[in-house]
């Protein structure tokens, strides 16, 4: 079957070191009317990209000198965007999934057979973006500037696909959104999503988080716990903050997203994992990189599509659209009548230089509407919400106050709502741990259930 006349233009590269797969393929991309060139090597492919300038790139995995997995990470570099598919002979499943981790469109053992091959060459074919599908990508999404535009079709164009993906941008600018959004629009849908601040969680509680640890693995742990990346099992996994990740903990994830497994605090045993990485952080990796206080290796296997948010006020035309929005849905939570903005409030709001972001903006909009007992929210209480909002800096004591009450959700979570072991990993006794834990209302019974235990880490 011969593909449309609008698909023929494709121009396809073809690299493998046996000349009789070369020719092979060639033929059968010919005879469909896609535009092809063939490569012995990896190196012979890179010098012909500029040139060539391919919309799809099919490569071989082993090669002598710059193997499939190589050339793959070369081509990402320039263009994270480009379809890759992936041909061998002799991969074992956890490199199959190591190559759709790292960007490939597509993985086929050999021999290839010729109906699936020429149905997995349509279906990466790049194509304008479907209107439905991005309309239903963005569907919790709030959004009109040009800026964001970019952003969400590339995160669309990415989302059904296990490559991993990189969202950069100040603190409140988004990024969850992004990353949920991603999560949903892809064929992990029906799994869980969980996102793990690695900041909000003390460094020595912050493996067995993630990893899980053994019965007896250190002090307190009276039984086995699961770590994160097994609860997020054929879902994805957000590590927001990552940039806060130390240097001992990320030589391990390192590990864990080269072989696809994890081995648990205390155990000998490695479980096998299969989740669709996201990060994000509001720090400069690059600039941490040179200071040596973030692994390089971990840096660049971690950004295969990096997506950088921009600040709220460099894109000013989503201000109203994003205000409207919340007042609308402060409205309907608490069960008000619909209220809205006076011209002059909107267009003070879209002056704003909101230094916290879509997060402050959110916060603002929920006070005008607490405080407003008129349907119309004039600019005089605008102008009081925003000169009232405390996100420009957390008090000492609210800063501990959060840190505590993350440190009490994480060392509950780990021992699975135990209080005595608790107390002893926490370094108290009893009655003060119970002090704690009354003072920021949580319960222990909500983590001895095993579906409450492997909630979302915030």
């Amino acid at each position: 079957m011969s593909i449309n006349n609008s698909e023929s233009s494709v121009k396809i590269l073809i690299v493998d070191d046996d000349v009789d797969v070369l020719n092979l393929l060639e033929t059968w991309l010919e005879n469909d009317i896609y535009k092809v060139k063939t490569c012995l090597s990896g190196l012979e492919a890179v010098s012909q990209i500029g040139i060539y300038a391919p919309d799809i790139v099919i490569t071989d995995l082993y090669m002598d000198g710059m193997d499939g997995m190589a050339l793959l990470n070369q081509l990402h570099e320039e263009n994270p965007l480009l379809p890759v598919i992936m041909l061998s002979g002799k991969a074992q499943i956890p490199e199959a999934i190591k190559a759709m981790h790292l960007g490939t469109s597509a993985f086929l053992t050999k021999p290839i057979n010729k109906a699936e091959f020429m149905e997995t060459v349509r279906r990466v074919t790049p194509k304008l973006t479907d209107k439905s599908i991005l309309n239903e990508f963005t569907k919790n999404i709030i959004y009109r500037s040009k800026e964001m535009s970019d952003i969400i079709e590339m995160a669309s164009l990415v989302a059904d696909n296990d490559v991993s993906v990189f969202i950069s941008g100040a603190t409140g600018s988004g990024k969850e959104v992004i990353a949920k959004a991603i999560h949903e629009a892809s064929s992990r849908r029906d799994h869980r999503f969980i996102a793990v601040n690695c900041g909000a969680i003390p460094e020595q509680l912050l493996e067995s988080e993630l990893f899980g640890h053994e019965k007896g693995a250190f002090t307190g742990a009276n039984v086995k716990h699961e770590g994160l990346f097994q609860a997020a099992n054929k879902g994805t996994i957000l590590l927001d903050e990552i940039g806060d990740m130390p240097l001992a903990l990320q030589v391990k994830l390192l590990r864990v997203l080269q072989d696809f497994e994890v081995r648990p605090v205390g155990s000998t045993k490695t479980y096998p994992i299969d989740v669709r990485l996201i990060s994000a952080t509001h720090k400069n990796l690059e600039k941490a990189v040179e200071k040596g206080e973030f692994r390089e290796d971990l840096y660049y296997r971690l950004k295969v599509v990096p997506l950088d948010i921009p600040n709220l006020a460099s894109r000013v035309d989503d201000i109203a659209p994003l205000a409207e929005h919340f007042l609308a849905k402060f409205s309907k939570n608490n069960k008000q009548q619909a209220k809205k903005f006076s011209p002059d409030a909107i267009n003070y709001l879209s002056s704003m230089p909101w230094p916290g972001n879509v997060r402050q903006l959110m916060n603002v909009i929920d006070l005008c509407a607490t405080l407003s007992k008129n349907k119309t929210i004039p600019l005089s209480l605008v102008k009081k919400a925003v000169h009232d909002d405390p996100i420009h800096m957390q008090t000492l004591r609210e800063a501990k106050q959060a840190f505590e009450k993350g440190y009490l959700l994480s060392v509950m979570r780990i021992t699975h709502g135990h209080v005595a072991n608790a107390a002893k990993i926490a370094g108290r006794n009893r009655t003060e741990f119970y002090k704690l834990l009354n003072q920021y209302n949580i319960e222990p019974a909500a983590f001895r259930d095993k579906k409450n235990v492997e909630k979302e880490v915030h």
